[in-house]
């Protein structure tokens, strides 16, 4: 029931507002969730309708977002029950966000502007956040929601680039990703904190700030007994802006032949957050990354974030792979774990010594059921610890032993793949994207 709640959930928070909207009669789409029937939901939905009380909340994306920010933005407000509409400024649904990332947003921009939302959020990146300045359906929308005393926020360039230049940063603290803080506006008090509040209005700096800024906005719709609850299961790191540490037993140099070759597959349920963190962190390094679906090159995330895959898992395993790394998310690591290509893929990674890792459920439902944690140290999402054979240094946050690397949750995500372009390209190469992303100082 609580696999099936979730589902709906995420539908709901995709659909809800069209439906109310447009009066849409409901239409079921390859997104639908898989293991909710027609009969369930119809039987579930007006009641799920009576009880919604959800935030309604609208992330704008257009080619060139950092889908980073963006996706970790829908995720952590959605998990706070927030009903948030990813919505396209682009003619298309289908957004090429930066890094190759491919979302596929709820709604195009239009659809919107009839709809009261209780917080704006502009992810940035370059040149996405131009395009959401140029949007004028989204600067009206944007400046009619500020006038009318609501909440509203921007990350990374966005703060500068949009909110700035639209002068709805006049007389407040603001900060934005560092190479534009001086294009904020005069009118505004720039300050250099990972995250700035003032009045209704939260901006952040960068990737590396995309959670905790999160985290802020639950407590500014929400109240900080939700955020708390809410900042929990995330695994956040207690010392933001620090440099990141990992555990590492047998200690090995992770070797390769030109450019390293990583496989990220993805399933239905799989955890946007981890799966977006982990491409944006090895592309940024230059890695050849492939990421590839169990199912349908559509995949239906496990906060109801639509990502489309490079290529499907069979013709991915036309190649060879320095690396074979799993996402987290229940539903996706069931989906991986069922998946005899997967496992047998796994298998010849171990006993070939090439590298292979998983985090969050993965490490507990794909890796060691399948005998692919034996005489190796390893952790996972928390409360799936108890599942491992050997628990002993499940309470690091990544665990790297010999040709294995794991980690915990979407928390730990940005130090897992950082500790992957450590173990390929070295520290100094980790550490220089970890600080362009503002993760540490």
């Amino acid at each position: 029931m609580a696999v099936l709640d979730l589902e709906l959930s995420c539908y709901l928070a995709r659909n809800l507002s069209h439906f109310a909207k447009r009066s849409h009669k409901i239409s079921y789409s390859t997104a639908f969730p898989p293991s909710l029937s027609r009969a369930r939901f119809r039987k579930r939905f007006a009641v799920s309708i009576m009880a919604s009380s959800a935030k309604k909340v609208l992330v704008p994306v257009a080619n060139g977002t950092e889908p980073l920010e963006a996706v970790v933005m829908v995720d952590v407000l959605r998990r706070a029950g927030a009903e948030v509409t990813v919505a396209s400024v682009e003619k298309d649904r289908i957004i090429d966000a930066c890094h190759g990332v491919k979302i596929v947003a709820d709604a195009v921009i239009s659809d919107c502007v009839d709809t009261d939302f209780d917080l704006i959020s502009l992810p940035g990146g370059m040149p996405g956040a131009t395009t959401l300045k140029n949007c004028k359906t989204l600067e009206e929308l944007v400046k009619k929601h500020a006038a009318d005393g609501r909440f509203y926020a921007a990350i990374c360039a966005a703060p500068a680039v949009a909110l700035g230049s639209w002068g709805l940063l006049k007389g407040l603290k603001a900060t934005c990703y560092p190479s534009f803080m001086d294009q904020l506006p005069s009118s505004a008090s720039v300050t250099d904190a990972r995250v700035q509040k003032d009045g209704k209005v939260v901006t952040s700096r960068g990737p590396g700030t995309a959670l905790e800024y999160s985290v802020a906005l639950v407590e500014m719709l929400y109240g900080k007994e939700k955020a708390d609850e809410i900042a929990g299961p995330l695994v956040l790191r207690p010392n933001h802006g620090e440099d990141y540490t990992f555990k590492e037993l047998n200690p090995s140099e992770w070797t390769f032949s030109g450019i390293p070759q990583i496989l990220v597959p993805i399933a239905n349920g799989t955890e946007e957050m981890e799966v977006v963190i982990i491409i944006d962190v090895l592309r940024r390094a230059k890695a050849n990354v492939v990421v590839a679906s169990v199912g349908e090159i559509e995949i239906f995330a496990s906060r109801g974030v639509k990502l489309l895959a490079d290529i499907l898992l069979d013709d991915a395993l036309n190649q060879s792979y320095n690396l074979v790394v799993l996402p987290g998310g229940l539903g996706g690591a069931q989906a991986f774990a069922n998946s005899d290509k997967i496992v047998d893929l796994l298998k010849k990674q171990r006993d070939s010594n090439a590298y292979y890792g998983a985090i969050c459920a993965s490490p507990a439902f794909v890796l060691e059921p399948h005998g692919l944690l034996k005489e190796k140290k390893a952790t996972a999402f928390p409360a799936l610890c108890n599942k491992l054979s050997d628990a002993s240094e499940a309470d690091n946050r990544v665990v790297v032993d010999g040709n294995l690397i794991t980690s915990r949750g979407p928390g730990t995500t940005m130090e897992f793949a950082l500790v992957i372009v450590e173990k390929f390209f070295g520290r100094e190469k980790a550490l220089e994207i970890a600080k362009a992303m503002v993760f540490v100082q």
